[in-house]
This record gives C-alpha cells, structure tokens and sequence, in this order.
C-alpha cells in the first residue's frame, strides 16, 4: 500500500535526522559543557573540525521529513502544528540561533563577541532537541486530537512529553560522544579520547535511565502504545537495550572502531521501535491512520518514484562528503580550532583587513533543499491537475 511505504520513508527520514543531526546537537551540548575557554580549547576544537563540513547538510532530513509529512498526510500535519505550535516554533529558532552562533563565532575577532557567538550555539544545542522531544513525546502520549481549535500548552508539558525532551537532550550527547570518541581515536588523540569515552559512558548511563523513565510515563499517558511497545515492538527494545550495552562494553575495553555504528543502531531501534507500536495510527488517540488520513493514491505514488529518484541523487553525495570528512580533506582552510578555543593569535591579528575569505561552492544542504523544494512543486502542479 502506498500509504504504508511512505510512512516507512517519513520514519526513515526521522531516523537518519537523528542519528546525523542528533550527533550535531550532541556536539553542542558537549561544546557547552566543555568548561572555560583554556580548558575547553581541545575539545572544542575537535567538535568544530568534526561539524563543520557536515553541519547543514544533516539537516537535509529536517527539510526531507516536513516536506513528506506535510504533503502526504496533511490532516495529521495540520492538527501537530496547530497543537504543538510553540515548541515547534521554539525548535525552529533554536536551529536558526544554533546555525548563526556557529557561523559567526568563526569570523568575529573579540574574545567577547566569539563568546557570545558560541554561548548561542551551545544553549540552541541544548534546547532544539528538548523541544523536539516535547513534540515527539505529546504525539506518543495522544495529547494531539485530530482537529485542534488552538495550541495546548498541556499537550507538551506533560510529564511524558518532558521525559521525552530530557530524553532526546541525553540520546543526541550520547550520539555525539561516541562519534567524537572514533573520530579521537582516528587522530591518535589518546587524551580527547578518554575525555569524550568518559562522557559518551555517562550520557549512555543517563540516556538509558531517562528511557525507562519515559516507559513507564508512556504506560500512565498511554497504555495501549505501552502496550504495543512492549508487545509486537519488543524485539526492537531489546536490540536498543543491548545496543547501549554493547556500547558500554566496548568503551570499557578500549575497542572503539564499532562504537559509532553500534550507537547509531540503538537509537534507530528506538525510533522503529515507535514506529512499529503506534503501525498504523497517526495520532494515538485518535482515528487518523496512514489509511485514512493520507493524500491521494496519485499523489503517495508519486511522493515514493520521486524519493527513489532523490535517494539515487542524494545518496552517493551525502556518501562522498561523509567520505572525504572521513580523510579530513575537508574544511582545512577554515582554521575552527582558533575560532572555537579562544582568542585570535598574532597572526591573525595581524592579517589585512581587505582579505576576503573565498566564496564556497554551494553546500550539500542547499543542493540537498533546492531538491526537496523542487520535489514539493512537482507534487502539487500534480495534484492541481
């Protein structure tokens, strides 16, 4: 059924925003811990050269996911934007800061401007996954009826829908430090190494407690999906569970080549594991189904011949530039580690003010949108006909 591949290819959208997009949020929120500007500098400096290249291309999977939601099932994505309206909103500005913090942090020249740059990357880090948590966690909790009249504030300020929020904080710190671990190790860093394997230890810790926690919430809000989850989603709990202590293990021993695919995998089965508990509902709650609240056939059909021809497009892309991050060709005349660790040094005093820095090719993400954009247009001069 067309309706049933598309709602596999909107999960599959959320899955690959959070694995990838999550890690960068992630390194924010570590960005934010790593302590005063001395003491921060190393750290720091490895978060920015592992995000730079890649930052706005991960949120391609933003874009890709709205883009479906809102064309395919348009009732649903109605009444969760009307309900959830101010965390979605708060979301959103957090990407917005998050972005212009990270970016400019880079090109002032005051120790205090610098500070205030990367203090709004970090604190949007922090607060972009809480408020997408809140969403996720109101939708779960069947706090979204399907036709609002107005945005509830109690629909995401339920106790499990701020479980959830804590709960993708902790999971996109764990995403992070496991990647920042590899990418340590990759480099022969053995100090950032064990400073970022400590860390992805204890975010795995609070990630795993913080999913109990919201368990047994999802059991007080909503027990016929806790019924689900724990019933037909169960084997899909437990790959997540043995995923973070799979993780866990391999920290310990000092084998870190696997840690980053194995974390990866557990919160992609937490993620399918909802997906496969709340099949085919929508909105837990409500009637809205992927059967009957969905677009036309010809327009479903569409959106999954037009992902295969963007997935062949994209794909190899996102696979090129993850490659060449991989080599660390990439982003080496940007100099992140100054601009991320402290103040300029003589050198860059010293440089002329008339020197321009080169204008960059246009980035994966904006090709990546342009595309998804160009997709949407597609869909809808198809529907008017």
């Amino acid at each position: 059924m067309a309706a049933d591949a598309v709602g596999g290819i909107l999960l599959a959208g959320v899955t690959l925003y959070a694995v990838l997009g999550g890690a960068d949020f992630g390194g924010g929120l570590w960005d934010l811990l790593a302590g005063t500007t001395a003491r921060g500098r190393a750290p720091r400096a490895l978060i920015d050269e592992s995000i730079t290249p890649v930052w706005e291309a991960n949120h391609v999977w933003l874009v890709f996911d709205l883009v479906i939601f809102w064309t395919a099932f348009p009732h649903a994505f109605a009444a969760v934007m009307t309900t959830l309206a101010l965390p979605i909103w708060l979301a959103v500005a957090g990407i917005v800061l998050r972005g212009a913090g990270f970016a400019f942090r880079k090109e002032l020249t005051r120790l205090p401007a610098r500070r205030a740059a990367g203090a709004a990357f970090a604190f949007s880090s922090l607060l972009t996954p809480f408020f997408m948590g809140t969403v996720i966690g109101a939708i779960a909790a069947g706090a979204v009826p399907a036709s609002p009249a107005r945005a509830s504030l109690a629909a995401w300020t339920s106790p499990t829908a701020l479980l959830a929020g804590f709960l993708f904080v902790a999971a996109c710190g764990y995403l992070a430090a496991g990647y920042l671990t590899g990418e340590a190790a990759r480099r022969a860093d053995r100090r950032m190494q064990a400073y970022f394997t400590r860390r992805a230890q204890a975010a795995a810790i609070v990630a795993g407690a913080l999913s109990l926690a919201a368990l047994a919430g999802l059991h007080a809000a909503n027990p016929v999906l806790y019924a689900r989850l724990t019933g037909r989603a169960l084997p899909l709990v437990v790959v997540s569970g043995a995923c973070g202590l799979a993780v866990l293990a391999l920290l310990a021993a000092g084998w870190l080549r696997g840690v980053r695919i194995v974390a990866a995998l557990g919160v992609a089965a937490v993620i399918w594991g909802w997906g496969v508990a709340q099949y085919p509902v929508l909105l837990p709650g409500t009637a809205v189904t992927l059967g009957n609240a969905g677009a036309p056939d010809s327009t479903l059909t569409a959106l999954v011949v037009l992902f295969i021809a963007a997935a062949l497009l994209v794909g190899p892309s996102f696979a090129l530039l993850f490659t060449l991050q991989g080599r660390r060709l990439l982003g080496a005349e940007e100099a992140g580690t100054a601009a991320a660790a402290g103040p300029p040094g003589p050198a860059e005093r010293q440089r002329p003010a008339t020197s321009a820095p080169q204008r960059a090719p246009p980035s994966a993400a904006a090709r990546a949108a342009a595309l998804a954009l160009a997709t949407l247009a597609a869909i809808r001069r198809r529907q008017r006909r």
